[in-house]
């Protein structure tokens, strides 16, 4: 039986045999003490390609925000996010329940990512000191938005209106390094427009586990003091950690091989039906799909592409595809006949 071409998430990788090589041979020690070479490697580079001042190893990436959110904010505020960010919709009810904290959401502008004017709105003081903010949180890349990148200019206007507000901006870069490479600009291009940021190593880095914290050395200090007191403390992580050091070295130099995919993909379902996808909003890893041509909901789509050995997700409406270091040019052409094959069922089930 043939594989299936899993476009769920980029988070479905497997680590390469660089990276088994690396796990099986790595330095370890018990990283609570901060004695694991690997871990400790890999935190001082991340903390170098971001331009910070330290960095801390996490599990996943909603620890990486909820430790970030934690130690910033006091219960009882709200974070100023842009709307249906991954902080502010599917870590909600984490933030409610280890942090005491609810949101407020900045619409999008016309390109699919939240303006300074936007979180300015969202910045005005509450004359009765009810409604407190305590944070701002911007999303590289904005995923439900398509995977679009906020461009520097914004993300500098937008750290300025939190600035001049009193309020530090913590980056969910969990694709960092995707907007990077579409950009053509280093990571840290981004990361000076955050006081603090995390980015995913096991997304388009292609590592198996881990996301990194950054910011200054007061920040991760207390962000090492969350990370026992959410139960996250390491061990011999730097088995996990030498995939990681690998996944930072070597995975930004490919990014561009997904985002080519993502926009071969794009543009073979577009040519099937132009309402499927505008293929000019694809700038990185992201392809969200408008099933209504079908004539069929997002998730009866799901099932038929599976029937077809072709894994998708369902995100806020639409089917999503995501490119990533497992994902072939064939497999790209294999998914727009699967689409092509739909389509001609709907159109077949209209005239009939």
């Amino acid at each position: 039986m043939p594989r299936p071409i899993d476009l769920r998430s980029d988070t479905v990788t497997k680590p390469s045999e660089a990276m088994r090589s690396a796990m099986a041979a790595a330095e370890v020690g018990d990283d609570w003490y901060g004695d694991d070479p690997s871990v400790n490697r890999l935190q001082e580079r991340a903390a170098e390609v971001t331009g910070t001042e330290a960095a801390l190893y996490v599990a996943t990436g909603t620890m990486a925000n909820q430790i970030s959110l934690h130690v910033q904010t006091h219960p009882g505020q709200f974070v100023v996010c842009p709307r249906e960010a991954h902080v502010g919709s599917t870590e909600v009810v984490s933030s409610a329940l280890l942090s005491g904290l609810a949101f407020v959401h900045v619409p999008w502008g016309p390109d699919g990512y939240a303006t300074a004017e936007g979180f300015r709105a969202a910045l005005e003081p509450d004359p009765f000191d009810v409604d407190v903010a305590g944070l701002v949180a911007v999303e590289q890349t904005h995923q439900v938005g398509g995977g679009v990148v906020t461009p520097r200019s914004e993300m500098a206007a937008i750290a300025a209106e939190a600035h001049a507000a009193g309020f530090r901006v913590h980056m969910d870069g969990a694709r960092l390094f995707n907007a990077a490479a579409a950009a053509g600009v280093p990571a840290t291009a981004f990361a000076e427009h955050a006081d603090t940021l995390m980015f995913c190593l096991s997304k388009g880095l292609g590592a198996p586990i881990g996301s990194v914290i950054c910011g200054d050395a007061a920040f991760i200090r207390e962000a090492k003091r969350a990370r026992v007191l959410l139960g996250g403390a390491w061990r011999q992580a730097g088995i996990m950690a030498a995939a990681g050091l690998i996944a930072l070295e070597e995975g930004p130099k490919r990014l561009h091989e997904d985002h080519e995919h993502a926009r071969l993909l794009a543009e073979g379902i577009a040519a099937i039906d132009s309402a499927f996808v505008d293929p000019r909003r694809v700038q990185t890893n992201i392809v969200f799909v408008d099933t209504a041509p079908l004539w069929m909901r997002p998730w009866e789509v799901l099932e038929r592409l599976r029937d077809e050995g072709i894994l998708v997700n369902v995100v806020a409406g639409r089917v999503r595809l995501v490119t990533h270091v497992d994902v072939t040019r064939e497999d790209v052409e294999g998914t727009v006949s699967a689409w092509a094959k739909l389509a001609a069922e709907a159109a077949g089930r209209a005239r009939g």
